[in-house]
């Protein structure tokens, strides 16, 4: 098992560094162009995996192939529309990692073709179907509305303000649910069944230029 895993490692890694910081800059850049500063000051407006992974998000993506990265800081103040802005900011994470395993995807089935034959075509193939199976999966997971996920800021944004001061109340035993819900492996069967279905579709909406190359 341990063998396997560290052959995998050399897909695995720098796909999660890769979509883990994507992700990131995603949050922070269209925070700034909503008009907050805070991710650019923080220096967090950067694809360098070391703004941004968090140890044991980072350990999750590895061994679950979900997880999660150090936030983007974020002042809700700066926006016009702080709802609003709020669930734009928190959407761009897992839109940004859908877009990139569609991109990915995309780039799979030629890669495949004319370089699969050649060691490095062989790796590249392998990487990008990692990618888009590390993308979908981080999407997915990030939009479950358990706090401290993108879902529960986009699902808070649109919720009458008596409800989501109610369900703050409880906000602090959500991280805890939700690290028992990881490590029991309760989530695993929905997620993977949820990002299967996600790269089912993508696939279905690629086949037609999949059989250019087939």
């Amino acid at each position: 098992m341990l063998q396997s895993f560290l052959q995998d490692a050399i897909y695995l890694i720098p796909a999660v560094l890769l979509s883990l910081s994507f992700h990131e800059f995603s949050h922070g850049y269209v925070a700034f162009k909503l008009g907050d500063p805070t991710a650019k000051q923080a220096g967090r407006l950067t694809l360098n995996p070391l703004a941004h992974i968090d140890p044991l998000g980072t350990l999750g993506m590895l061994i679950f192939r979900f997880g999660w990265a150090k936030p983007v800081p974020v002042n809700v103040m700066y926006f016009k529309d702080r709802k609003k802005g709020m669930a734009i900011t928190a959407a761009a994470g897992p839109i940004s990692n859908l877009l990139l395993a569609f991109l990915c995807l995309l780039l799979f089935v030629p890669v495949l073709v004319y370089a699969g034959w050649t060691a490095v075509g062989s790796y590249a193939a392998n990487f990008l179907y990692i990618m888009v199976m590390i993308n979908v999966g981080l999407a997915v997971f990030n939009l479950l509305p358990i706090s401290p996920l993108d879902g529960s800021k986009i699902l808070y944004a649109v919720l009458p303000n008596k409800i989501y001061f109610s369900i703050m109340r409880y906000e602090r035993y959500f991280q805890p649910v939700l690290f028992l819900l990881l490590w029991t492996g309760l989530l695993s069967r929905p997620i993977s069944f949820l990002r299967d279905a996600v790269i089912s579709g993508m696939e279905f909406l690629v086949s037609p230029i999949f059989s250019l190359f087939l």
